[in-house]
């Protein structure tokens, strides 16, 4: 992934190293797999008539979803695995000519015109408008939804928008309520995350939460006045970092 420069998912980080965004690569790449077939799928259900879906999605669209339905799913970007020690098989090419590689397969896709499929707000969608001008941007939903604490944790290392963290530097405290009681704590540094356990140092905000409600909130299916008004999710500080947070993390 490393070597293909420009791709929605490979960005370089402050130091110029190359930094693999995985939700990225999950939006666009993955979607006609379950993540996007969800998607797709309330896309469905979301149209009023038959009209208004025409309007949210391409004819090639639904063709497209309809051949991964029948045949198998597609993948958005496999000549990633070109260019991935992962890919054995087809690295050859790669390993014997750089500069030819560059030339037959990666330019001429670099070049191509499609859609790329990115998450509103995103660092993938800004690097898409920037660089691939000629490409249509397709803002779609995330789908890379939590359904445990931990996967909520393990999550936000992968879904973290490093460029849209700017230079927000901010300590996050959570402490999690239920069935199954969990502390962490959610640093952001020099566009890095950190999401460790327990309670460390000193918070910007301390967040306490129901964690049945707190992960219904991210995946939209309650509000989030509604569960402070009720006391379902408390706050200790200036609402002003969770605001910041979310922005993080678009969806």
């Amino acid at each position: 992934m490393q070597a293909v420069r420009g791709c929605v998912s490979g960005r370089s980080n402050r130091r110029g190293r190359r930094v693999h965004n995985l939700s990225a690569c999950y939006t666009h790449n993955y979607r006609e797999f379950m993540g996007g077939f969800a998607d797709w799928v309330e896309t469905i259900a979301d149209s009023r008539n038959g009209l208004d879906y025409r309007r949210r999605m391409k004819d090639s669209e639904s063709v497209s979803m309809w051949q991964s339905l029948a045949f198998g799913p597609n993948y958005k970007a496999a000549y990633c695995m070109a260019v991935c020690p992962a890919g054995e098989d087809v690295i050859g090419p790669y390993l014997a000519s750089k500069k030819d590689f560059a030339g037959e397969v990666m330019r001429p896709l670099q070049a191509k015109r499609e859609p790329v499929y990115v998450v509103r707000g995103s660092d993938a969608e800004a690097h898409v408008r920037r660089r691939y001008p000629h490409k249509t941007v397709r803002p779609v939903r995330g789908s890379l939804r939590p359904r445990s604490i931990a996967s909520l944790l393990f999550g936000m290392r992968v879904s973290f928008q490093r460029h849209a963290a700017g230079n927000l530097q901010a300590t996050y405290h959570s402490v999690f309520t239920g069935n199954k009681y969990a502390e962490a704590t959610v640093t952001i540094r020099e566009g890095k995350l950190t999401a460790e356990s327990g309670l460390l140092g000193k918070p910007n905000i301390k967040v306490i939460a129901d964690s049945e409600t707190w992960l219904s909130i991210l995946a939209g299916e309650r509000n989030l006045l509604w569960s402070l008004l009720t006391r379902r999710i408390r706050l200790q500080g200036n609402p002003k970092w969770l605001l910041a947070f979310k922005r993080r993390f678009p969806s």
